[in-house]
């Protein structure tokens, strides 16, 4: 647990970050862009003259926070020497604002260059890197049973973030991943204090259940962390149906009666059933009928489109969850027509698949897309729901990453839904035909894109 001392100090970090180094800032009552899983938490730091908008009555949540920001934030608030003065970095002034912070944090080994003297100063500082600058600079020493996906389950990377997710001031991402490389916004700033200062907004540590599995081996060894050279804390019989929670790797955290540790999934069978409610999604198969969409190296769009969606659709109603289609044959349907059909049926979700072309053979690759011509939250769930499925698809496909980017495309932007359109790959280049072609990476893909819908829906459901 976090210490008086550490709460008081990232309740300081705040004001510096938002009365430092923002432009002069105005009511902060009626701002436009919170989002709106983030709205309880800025609310009440904003309540409390913590935090305000910029002019024009924005947040801005998306903005990053700089090293140089960072590290003046922390000096100050811990009472480091901030007098401007010479560094050990080539690339940090004596005449900058953070030079004199930056020195003295470095002289106490709370920060640390990228070697040869660099610091990067305009660098916006990650997730990572604010582990390591909060875990610290404010001392923190509890650590717990904590993984994440994209976090090796030792060094120091690992220790950072596993205190600050034991301090209670985040549980990572949905999909079981913490960001460590992905720069830190304002809104998370501002959630990660908020946790700090109030009981009320602290996160539980614990996982939620996604599904149940059976024991498929005779024996199966619990253990204390997700690998084998972990402790054994349990063993399970065969039979025993545990219920599931985080996945990491081939390991996921499971309870059984009074039992809770880490199982190997290869031993587990069963379908893992997420918690996802009564959800409604839109799947929307590109183009059909007279519109054939892009054709090339003997494929054709719309066939590839339909037949996607179509097991999406069994992947999503084995998961539980209600699946509408906007098509489910070789049928012209108008862009606004699919948008229609969808509302009036319930979706909650729009997902539309769909096959890309270009005029030179050489561009490949997946992407998705959301439409931002909407008021948040609307644009921001659509932002997460492309990145999930993006996510998944890579993982499944191994194909280039063309990124998750804002488009005007009309089934997503004329969408009062969350929404989002998924280029799967170039059907013009050989190497992503051969696999738009192929019954194995179809099917890849679509259990993919249907992991990515439900671990979006965890994330919105939570």
């Amino acid at each position: 647990m976090l210490r008086k001392l550490p709460y008081l100090l990232l309740s300081l970090v705040v004001v510096l970050l938002f009365s430092i180094f923002s432009p002069k800032e105005t009511s902060a009552i009626s701002l436009k862009d919170i989002p709106a899983k983030y709205k309880t938490e800025i609310d009440y730091l904003v309540n409390k003259n913590l935090i305000a908008g910029y002019p024009g009555g924005y947040f801005y949540p998306d903005r990053s926070v700089t090293r140089e920001e960072a590290a003046t934030i922390i000096g100050r608030t811990i009472g480091l020497n901030g007098a401007q003065r010479q560094t050990s970095f080539t690339d940090v002034n004596s005449s900058s604002f953070g030079s004199g912070y930056i020195q003295s944090a470095y002289e106490k080994g709370i920060i640390s260059g990228h070697g040869e003297g660099i610091f990067h100063p305009k660098n916006p500082i990650t997730r990572g890197e604010m582990a390591y600058l909060i875990a610290s600079a404010f001392n923190l020493t509890e650590k717990s049973e904590i993984y994440f996906n994209d976090v090796a389950t030792s060094g120091t990377l690992f220790e950072a973030i596993n205190k600050v997710a034991t301090a209670g001031i985040t549980v990572g991402y949905p999909d079981g991943t913490f960001g460590p490389n992905k720069s830190i916004t304002r809104a998370e700033f501002s959630v990660f204090v908020a946790r700090s200062l109030n009981p009320d907004f602290k996160v539980n540590v614990q996982p939620k259940p996604t599904g149940e599995r059976i024991v498929s081996a005779s024996t199966l060894n619990v253990r204390s962390g997700p690998g084998a050279s972990f402790n054994q804390v349990g063993v399970l019989a065969n039979g025993s149906k545990v219920t599931t929670y985080q996945y990491v790797g081939d390991w996921v955290y499971i309870s059984y009666g009074t039992i809770q540790g880490y199982v190997n999934s290869n031993y587990l069978k069963g379908t893992s059933t997420p918690n996802v409610g009564a959800n409604v999604i839109a799947i929307d198969p590109g183009h059909g009928g007279s519109d054939p969409g892009a054709m090339a190296n003997g494929l054709k769009e719309k066939e590839i489109n339909l037949d996607v969606s179509l097991r999406i659709k069994k992947y999503l109603e084995d998961a539980g969850i209600k699946v509408v289609m906007t098509r489910t044959n070789d049928t012209f349907i108008s862009l606004d027509g699919r948008v229609d059909y969808a509302v009036k049926n319930g979706a909650d979700t729009f997902v539309s698949i769909h096959t890309n072309s270009a005029t030179a053979s050489s561009a490949s690759g997946t992407e998705t897309y959301y439409s931002a011509a909407a008021l948040n939250p609307r644009a921001e769930s659509s932002k997460q729901l492309a990145t999930f499925i993006q996510k998944r698809l890579l993982e499944a496909w191994g194909t280039t990453d063309r990124g998750v980017k804002e488009a005007g495309f009309r089934v997503i932007k004329a969408n009062p839904l969350p929404a989002t359109l998924v280029e799967l790959g170039f059907i013009t280049n050989s190497g992503d035909a051969n696999k738009l072609g192929s019954n194995e990476y179809r099917e890849s893909a679509a259990k993919a894109i249907s992991l990515g819908i439900q671990d979006y829906y965890n994330w919105k459901n939570r």
